[in-house]
Formats: structure tokens, C-alpha cells, sequence
């Protein structure tokens, strides 16, 4: 346990550090033969994934607080339909109302899923919710010049793509595939009822706080990962391997897995490209790095089986696939 305290205050030590050099590096006369413009380079991207992602992790800790401390279990079963294909429907539908991106989405469904939400609607709820959420449409409309029909692919297409892959993993996993087990995370709803509600929130404040730094290192790892990419690898060299349809979209998808931006801004990277490549190519960079990326792949193996998150990551990858290249003559 101290051995592990001791690794956090480490790394956000070290973030610290960063965040000062990205704040002060103009300022100190000595950074260029310090640091080469590479390296600063990498700092101001890392931060800036931070930054993007850190607001949306918050409130998604907060809101796991809230789970653990005022929804039982009873409650929870009681709020999912006990027939599986409304529940799978209704992830979906619940999660495309939700604003909350790929990072910020995760601490809510271990939470939700630790209490008694069956495993495939804690996975509609995942897909769905940075995808498909009011902020994202509105944004993906606006990167496009006010074109209402990428906004509209995009939702349609993404609701469609979560139902196909909350439906398989309904189909393939019947257990619990938390890694730390349901009985650690015992509800403390019902030993908590009668209590005062300052007592309450106290207990939500500090299961958020356990939360966030639980799930913090996992998001910095994948932030240092995703800006080591940004810095070093020329997104030209990539995109240059991609001819036709398919390797342009296959292309897309893998730059959105490793660019790993925020879905409510990566609409505008991807509108850069409108004139570059095919509208499925563009559709696959919109709907798959939502879906998985490399910030909550990190994210996700922290807290499933590493068997669950390698099945998610090939049906995500293969269905976002087969479907936009089975759409492409309709776009």
C-alpha cells in the first residue's frame, strides 16, 4: 500500500512538473539547451490531453460518488428492464443523452456495472455516451459548416454501431468482468440510509477523491502515450498509408486511436481532412475514437479483464468497420 502511495505522489509530482514548464518555459532563459523544442513540444501536448480531459474525468468521479454512496443495489436493479433488449436500448438511449467523453465515462460504468447494471448496459452506456451526446452532434455540426448531414451520420450511425456491439457482448459475457470484485465494492447506500446528509456527501466526496486518483494515473499514462504519438509520429506518414477505401478508413480509425482527442473537439480535426478523403474514411475517425482510443484502452484495462477489453476493442474495431463500408454507396 505504501509502496503504491508513494508511485502516485510520484507521478503527480511529476505532472506538477509539467504543468509548470508549460505554464513557465518562455520564462526560463536556460529551457532551449535544457530542453530540446521536440520535448516542449511533447509537454504542451500532454498537458493540453490533460487539460481536455481532466473536467470530464471530474465530474465523472463525482458522479461514481454519488452511485456508491446513494443508489443501492435494490435500486439498480430496479431502474434496468429485466428484458435484455430493452435494456440494451435503453444503455444506449441513456448514454446518447449524457455528456461525458471516453476518460470521463469509464469511473461511471465500473461503478454502475459494480452495483448490478448487467455488464452489456455498462457497455451500451460506454459507447454511446461520448459519441453520440447533445455537445458532440452540435459540435460535429458546426466543424462541418453548419451541414446537419455528418451530425446526422454520425448519431445514426454510432446508435446503430453500439446496439450491434452491446447485443454481442450480451451474447458473450454472462458474468461480472470487473477485476476487482463486486463484494469489494459492497454499497454503502444501505448502511448509510438513516445517516445525516453531511455525513453522506462526506462519504461521496471521498469515494470520488479515492476515484479520481485511482483512475488518474491510467488517464496520465495514456495522455504521455497519446502525446508521444502526436510529437514524434507525422500524422502525413500515416495517413499516406492508407489507398482506397479501405486502407483510407482503416487509416482514420487507427489515427483516432492514437491521437486519442476529446470527442467534443475532434470533429474539427477531422473536417480538415473533408476535401483530403472519403466521407465514411472521416465517419470512421468520428465514430471509432469516441468508442476506444488509446487514453481509455489504458483506462479500461485498469478496471476489466484483460480478455473483456481485447474482445471490445476487435468487435468495436470490426463492426465500425463492416458497417461504414456497407453504407458507403447510401453516403
Amino acid at each position: 500500500m505504501r509502496i503504491r502511495t508513494n508511485i502516485e505522489i510520484i507521478g503527480f509530482a511529476f505532472l506538477g512538473c509539467c504543468i509548470l514548464l508549460f505554464y513557465f518555459h518562455e520564462g526560463i532563459k536556460l529551457s532551449e539547451s535544457l530542453f530540446s523544442n521536440s520535448f516542449l513540444t511533447f509537454n504542451v501536448v500532454f498537458i493540453s490531453i490533460l487539460l481536455e480531459a481532466l473536467p470530464f474525468v471530474l465530474i465523472g468521479v463525482l458522479i461514481a460518488g454519488v452511485i456508491q454512496v446513494f443508489v443501492s443495489e435494490e435500486q439498480m436493479r430496479k431502474l434496468i428492464p429485466r428484458n435484455k433488449l430493452l435494456a440494451i436500448m435503453m444503455s444506449c438511449l441513456v448514454g446518447a443523452l449524457f455528456p461525458a467523453c471516453e476518460c470521463g465515462i469509464v469511473p461511471i460504468v465500473r461503478r454502475l456495472v459494480s452495483k448490478g447494471m448487467p455488464l452489456f448496459a455498462g457497455v451500451g452506456f460506454l459507447l454511446t455516451g461520448p459519441l453520440i451526446n447533445p455537445i458532440v452532434i452540435f459540435s460535429t455540426y458546426m466543424a462541418f459548416g453548419e451541414d446537419g448531414r455528418m451530425a446526422l451520420l454520425r448519431m445514426v450511425l454510432g446508435l446503430i454501431i453500439a446496439l450491434i456491439i452491446t447485443s454481442a457482448i450480451c451474447i458473450l459475457f454472462k458474468h461480472n468482468q470487473l477485476k476487482i470484485t463486486k463484494e469489494s465494492f459492497r454499497t454503502e447506500a444501505q448502511r448509510m440510509v438513516n445517516l445525516p446528509l453531511l455525513t453522506r456527501l462526506k462519504a461521496m466526496i471521498e469515494h470520488a477523491i479515492d476515484e479520481f486518483f485511482d483512475m488518474g494515473k491510467f488517464l496520465i499514462i495514456g495522455a504521455l502515450l497519446a502525446a508521444f504519438v502526436q510529437t514524434y509520429i507525422s500524422t502525413r506518414s500515416i495517413l499516406a498509408q492508407g489507398n482506397g477505401l479501405l486502407g483510407s478508413t482503416l487509416v482514420m480509425m487507427g489515427l483516432a486511436y492514437l491521437l486519442s482527442l476529446c470527442s467534443e473537439a475532434d470533429a474539427f480535426i477531422a473536417a480538415s481532412f473533408d476535401q483530403i478523403l472519403p466521407k465514411t474514411s472521416l465517419l470512421g475517425f468520428l465514430i471509432y475514437g469516441p468508442m476506444l482510443d488509446l487514453k481509455n484502452t489504458i483506462m479500461l484495462l485498469s478496471v476489466f479483464t484483460f480478455r473483456f477489453v481485447i474482445t471490445l476493442t476487435i468487435l468495436i474495431t470490426a463492426t465500425v468497420l463492416a458497417i461504414l463500408l456497407l453504407v458507403h454507396p447510401l453516403i
